[in-house]
């Protein structure tokens, strides 16, 4: 993991809620430090800052450095709490890690080549089946994003996680099964059109079929009337006799 996230934070002396809320009136954010079999350590950090860093999607697979004091930890985010309604930052946990420190945690999941993608050219749809992918991995080799290849991939193709490249100490959890982390589909208007085509073929032949069986009818009544004709031509006949 090359990129190392820079926070400064200051050390939280109170822990109340109240001492929590007045905090956060005053733009700053609450957090806790805690692993490494070491105690806790309450913190504080600007919000402006925290808010700026959170937008970054590798954001919580990066290991993260605080400057407490004089003293550097290095850790991994590990949660955030934001309000049920106005979304905005309550508090932050940070994990304390060290170099071989064994975590897991969800890495998205980036997809190039998309232009060179014939199933996508013929109006293909990518279907995405797995945003982020669970990994087991140390600290030190977490990936800042897993890199999923479409080049040469047509319709109906799949990207599993055996086409995605880890390193060999970094583990995805789901080990029993070659997951599909993404599909090219057909595309949906093709697929309308052809219903409609099958429906319209259908409404066609029972309309053909409808048809035979009104003409019948018509021709049993032309039949009839001319035999009324032949009897009404004889009828002049037998007054005669």
């Amino acid at each position: 993991m090359k990129e190392v996230s820079e926070l400064v934070v200051q050390k939280r002396e109170s822990n109340g809620t109240g001492d929590s809320r007045a905090l956060r009136s005053q733009k700053q954010i609450p957090g806790i430090i805690y692993g490494e079999k070491k105690n806790p350590i309450p913190i504080v950090l600007d919000e402006k800052i925290l808010k700026i860093k959170i937008q970054d999607p590798g954001f919580f697979s990066k290991q993260c450095e605080l400057k407490l004091e004089n003293e550097t930890l290095k850790v991994l985010p590990r949660d955030i709490q934001l309000h049920p309604v106005k979304e905005s930052i309550l508090h932050i946990d940070f994990l304390r890690v060290g170099e071989n420190t064994m975590v897991t945690l969800n890495v998205p999941v980036k997809f190039i080549n998309d232009n060179n993608c014939p199933g996508i050219k013929q109006g293909g749809v990518l279907n995405i089946v797995r945003h982020e992918i669970e990994l087991k991995a140390p600290v030190s080799k977490i990936p800042q994003f897993l890199v999923a290849n479409l080049d040469g991939l047509e319709i109906g193709d799949s990207i599993h996680i055996s086409s995605i490249n880890l390193d060999n100490d970094v583990k995805p959890t789901i080990k029993d099964r070659d997951f599909t982390v993404a599909t090219v589909a057909a595309p949906t208007v093709m697929k309308v059109e052809e219903e409609q085509k099958e429906t319209e073929e259908t409404e066609d032949s029972e309309e053909k079929a409808d048809g035979k069986d009104e003409d019948q009818p018509k021709e049993a009544q032309a039949e009839g009337s001319e035999d009324e004709k032949k009897d009404g031509k004889k009828e002049p006949e037998n007054k005669k006799d």
